[in-house]
């Protein structure tokens, strides 16, 4: 168990980590920031900070030494790192956690193990398969990169039309999988934590709305029946008991049907804290970020509970530029992760409304 005074380490330098390192300050631990050359807001509000690649043996080894446990604000963590570091600190969540999730292919095939349900998938690893799979699979079907893919980057729609070498050619001719399209209802997620000794807590579901591939809104409570919202718990529940993960995550969900027909398929696992648990960020008792440090610190988990109906916001781009607007609505919880500048597509902050 860390104690007050205690420094974990992160790999990576952005708002997540930024979250994670304000959050761990109140309960008087200290965070060290490992990650590359870069616009690292995390540096800002850091106790310590190391510049260097992911695959710099001597400073990963300089790391490990100067802190009590390791975590990572993102999944892509690569594979030769997580090795050197776990050899001389505890990483959490684990690498079997990380092996599990970077590849597309593995995490579907194991949530399927686990009994619970997924869109169907086929791994394609050339245009022939590409096309094999397709017969098998039809279309309108999505086709995603095995590894590397987030907020839409990896991906192809296969349309009716699609030339399946073009699209191909469009995920780099990377190993992949071919997945079956679902017409959701809705998409939904779960963020959960869980400990070393196996205690695990659940937050409420959140009901999530894209735009262009980028998370824009999450409203709570989700328009789901009760029945469906045990069963989200549930399968977070079997997800983290079955990779022994300590740390925060989340679960995301496609939600088809409606009444009694309503279903649940799962979509992806995020070993991390997720854009969609940001609600927690004065919306709950414990925010996620709290919560991460916690588990990982070895402390017992915070409550979950949810303070009031929840509205979280990105500001994606130019939307932060509106951040006057944002500071002087009552009741608006502002969010802004210092990033140096502002492009199209990029998560500049998020606002959250606790309403009655």
């Amino acid at each position: 168990m860390l104690k007050p005074g205690d420094t974990i380490g992160i790999l990576g330098g952005g708002q997540l980590a930024r979250m994670m390192t304000l959050a761990a300050a109140p309960l008087g631990l200290k965070c060290h920031i490992f990650a590359p050359e870069g616009d690292n807001p995390a540096f800002d509000v850091a106790a310590a900070r190391t510049i260097a690649p992911y695959d710099d043996i001597e400073a990963l080894e300089a790391f490990a030494r100067s802190v009590a446990v390791v975590t990572y604000e993102f999944e892509n963590v690569p594979a030769r790192t997580a090795e050197i570091l776990s050899a001389l600190v505890d990483v959490l969540p684990n690498p079997r956690a990380l092996e599990t999730t970077q590849d597309r292919f593995i995490e579907k095939s194991f949530i399927r193990n686990l009994g619970l349900l997924v869109p169907d998938f086929l791994p394609v690893d050339s245009v022939e398969s590409l096309m094999a799979a397709v017969a098998t699979l039809g279309r309108p079907s999505v086709l995603k990169t095995r590894r590397f893919g987030y907020d839409g980057k990896g991906q192809a729609m296969l349309k009716p039309e699609t030339n399946l070498a073009d699209a191909w050619s469009a995920i780099g001719q990377s190993p992949a999988i071919l997945e079956q399209f679902i017409p959701f209802e809705r998409e939904v997620s779960v963020v959960a934590a869980r400990n070393a000794a196996g205690a695990l807590v659940t937050y409420d579901v959140a009901e999530n709305r894209h735009a262009h591939h980028i998370l824009a809104e999450t409203t709570l409570p989700a328009h789901i029946s009760d029945e469906t919202e045990r069963a989200a718990k549930e399968a977070a529940s079997r997800i983290g008991s079955a990779l022994d993960y300590v740390g925060v995550f989340a679960v995301e969900f496609f939600v088809v049907g409606t009444g009694k027909q309503e279903q649940l398929l799962v979509n992806e696992i995020a070993p991390r804290v997720h854009n969609s648990g940001h609600w927690t960020l004065g919306g709950a008792e414990t925010s996620q970020f709290e919560q991460h440090i916690r588990a990982i610190a070895g402390w017992p988990l915070g409550s979950v509970k949810r303070v009031g109906r929840i509205e979280m916001h990105n500001l994606i781009g130019s939307d932060v530029d509106r951040w006057q607007d944002f500071v002087t609505e009552p009741g608006l919880y502002v969010h802004l992760y210092g990033k140096a500048e502002s492009r199209p597509g990029r998560k500049m902050g998020h606002v959250t409304r606790v309403l009655p």
